[in-house]
């Protein structure tokens, strides 16, 4: 008896296999692309030249939307709230972080302990820290005032005085270094010992280690982490919606919280969209000129 055996569908050869092979498990990745990235960033594009309000379809309008992007006090506002909150931010956060990457790569006792004691505030979820941090800051029974009163000095409006609440968040924006830091401290660790023996040998101090030796091997990862401190802080939303909901007088009026208000407040979501996009092209702009202007200062191993 003869078994006949179906053909297969494809012909496929072993190479044409692997490919296939390849492809499919690349796929997860270029789905979520294109859900996630590509076709949010291409609706919000169309309703920058429509007016939407969720509930009635919307309404081509043409350039209505980026025209008025032009004459917005708002906008001009919120992007001077954010570009001051990052530019303090950042390199408080880098400065504060790698400071501490350093104590901790320090060999004593008990290492473990300090390292997950100052690791721990970053994973507490954005909502509790923004509690937190508006018990700490308030002005009749807050920690910071208890402790000014107690060393006897006036105590601070932090969340209702117009000069004091930026500065206040910036403060706040200190309490999760974990990530940059722990980033740090991996890069101290792959620093070669040999080099600082031959620093040593040279009669090199401890500052001149630190400016011919350490920060120049850590540059990849300090321009790392300056990267992703901009970009993660000039979408600063939680701290102003949360604790301040932008006020006093819009002094915490971020260009996220901004773009929220316009969308889901006021339920003009086309201009939300033009919004949206504002955000988006600054992101780009500076991102690229931060890579132009730091990125040849970086000093790479191989030679890079």
């Amino acid at each position: 008896m003869t078994i006949v055996r179906p053909k297969p569908l494809l012909h496929l050869t072993q190479s044409q296999k692997r490919i296939l092979t390849g492809y499919l498990f690349f796929m997860p990745f270029i789905l979520g692309v294109l859900i996630w990235d590509v076709l949010p960033s291409g609706t919000a594009l169309w309703l920058t030249f429509h007016e939407w309000n969720l509930i009635s379809p919307a309404k081509f309008i043409g350039f209505k939307n980026i025209l008025n992007l032009f004459k917005d006090p708002l906008l001009i506002k919120s992007l001077k709230v954010t570009a001051t909150y990052t530019l303090f931010s950042v390199p408080l956060q880098l400065v504060i972080s790698l400071a501490l990457a350093m104590l901790l790569n320090i060999k004593i006792k008990g290492l473990s302990i300090f390292r997950t004691i100052y690791y721990l505030p970053s994973i507490v979820p954005a909502v509790a820290n923004a509690l937190l941090w508006a018990w700490i800051l308030n002005s009749e029974f807050g920690l910071l005032n208890v402790g000014f009163h107690a060393v006897g000095l006036p105590k601070i409006a932090w969340l209702q005085d117009p000069e004091w609440t930026l500065p206040a968040l910036i403060l706040m924006s200190l309490w999760g270094l974990g990530n940059s830091m722990i980033i740090f401290l991996a890069g101290l660790q792959g620093v070669p010992d040999v080099l600082y023996e031959a620093a040593m040998i040279d009669g090199a101090g401890r500052w001149a280690q630190l400016w011919n030796v350490t920060l120049p091997m850590l540059s990849p990862v300090i321009f790392f982490n300056l990267i992703t401190g901009f970009i993660n802080t000039f979408q600063s939303f939680t701290a102003g919606y949360l604790i301040t909901q932008g006020g006093p007088q819009n002094a915490t009026l971020f260009l996220a919280l901004y773009q929220y208000r316009v969308g889901f407040q006021n339920l003009k979501m086309g201009y939300a969209a033009a919004l949206a996009w504002v955000m988006a092209l600054i992101t780009l702009i500076c991102t690229m000129a931060l890579f132009r202007y730091f990125g040849s200062k970086v000093y790479y191993e191989d030679g890079g």
